[in-house]
């Protein structure tokens, strides 16, 4: 099994039950022999800990752990020292004690941090859309997009209408994909219509 509960959805009534969480490393940090990363996934972020006193055989890998690996977690959920709780974090109340830790895939290091404080330039979000995507922003909008799509899609449904989905004629641009030509099953035979195709 992949995981067995989102990072985002860690809480207190947690405590003591061991989970299995899958993610991205948001963020990591060494605090001189106790190794912490931010686990991200798109319900949210969790800390995870590495402390070498209860699992040394995994600290080595905790130590190369980079931004954007994605690994999967099994630990146990245990509340945060007094003090150093999160409250502008909907887990900021727990973290997670690492018992197993696998690595996923391993990443180069993003051109830009994963973060939505970080200025970066449009051409290269555009560049790098499929990390710009993860981006909490991003993910709002796609996930707000989905809701309402959902919506008007059963809203139709329930009363009785059918989706079917047209092909769709576009304006050509002098600057876009090669336009070729549909030939017309209805018209005479010389009877064509033009449709823009879309890059690849």
């Amino acid at each position: 099994m992949l995981k067995t509960i989102s990072c985002g959805d860690v809480r207190a009534e947690h405590i003591g039950k061991t989970v299995t969480l899958a993610g991205w490393v948001h963020r990591r940090r060494d605090h001189g022999g106790l190794i912490f990363i931010d686990l991200r996934d798109r319900e949210g972020i969790v800390q995870v800990v590495f402390n070498p006193d209860n699992a040394p055989d995994i600290h080595a890998t905790a130590e190369s752990l980079r931004n954007e690996w994605v690994v999967q977690v099994t630990g146990t959920v245990t509340a945060r020292p007094e003090g150093t709780e999160n409250p502008n974090m909907a887990t900021g109340e727990v973290e997670v004690s690492t018992e197993q830790v696998r690595v996923l895939n391993e990443s180069k290091t993003p051109p830009f941090y994963i973060n939505e404080e970080s200025e970066v330039d449009e051409l290269i979000r555009m560049k790098y859309r499929f990390l710009d995507l993860r981006r909490q922003s991003m993910r709002d909008t796609i996930i707000m997009r989905h809701e309402v799509v959902r919506y008007i899609r059963n809203f139709l449904s329930d009363r009785g209408f059918l989706e079917v989905e047209t092909p769709i004629l576009i304006k050509s641009t002098p600057e876009g994909a090669r336009d070729y030509l549909v030939p017309s099953r209805i018209y005479p035979a010389s009877s064509t219509r033009c449709r823009s195709r879309r890059s690849s």
